[in-house]
């Protein structure tokens, strides 16, 4: 016995549907991401859109970032980069 679920079933908030107008490349383009990731292209354009609007799991990302600096800060003096930089220098030819 098959069971008919509505098509909005799982979706995780309301939307709202819009047109938008992508010339020729840009389809084909969209098209080929969305068939090589295995999503659609209505999910690319929402997280184009999200990463524009700077929200999303990028936007997370950089926030924990961030926050992670905020909270424990790089050293005034950080060992590594200053023995890069002596390296760096006197490998050059002057």
């Amino acid at each position: 016995m098959r069971r008919w679920v509505a098509i909005w079933y799982n979706m995780a908030m309301a939307r709202r549907q819009t047109l938008i107008q992508l010339d020729d490349a840009r389809l084909a383009a969209l098209d080929e991401r969305a068939a090589a990731s295995g999503r659609s292209r209505s999910d690319l354009v929402r997280e184009a859109i999200d990463l524009l609007l700077g929200t999303g799991d990028a936007a997370a990302i950089d926030a924990a970032i961030i926050e992670g600096y905020a909270r424990a800060p790089t050293p005034e003096r950080d060992p590594w980069t200053f023995e890069g930089a002596l390296a760096a220098i006197k490998a050059e030819p002057w």
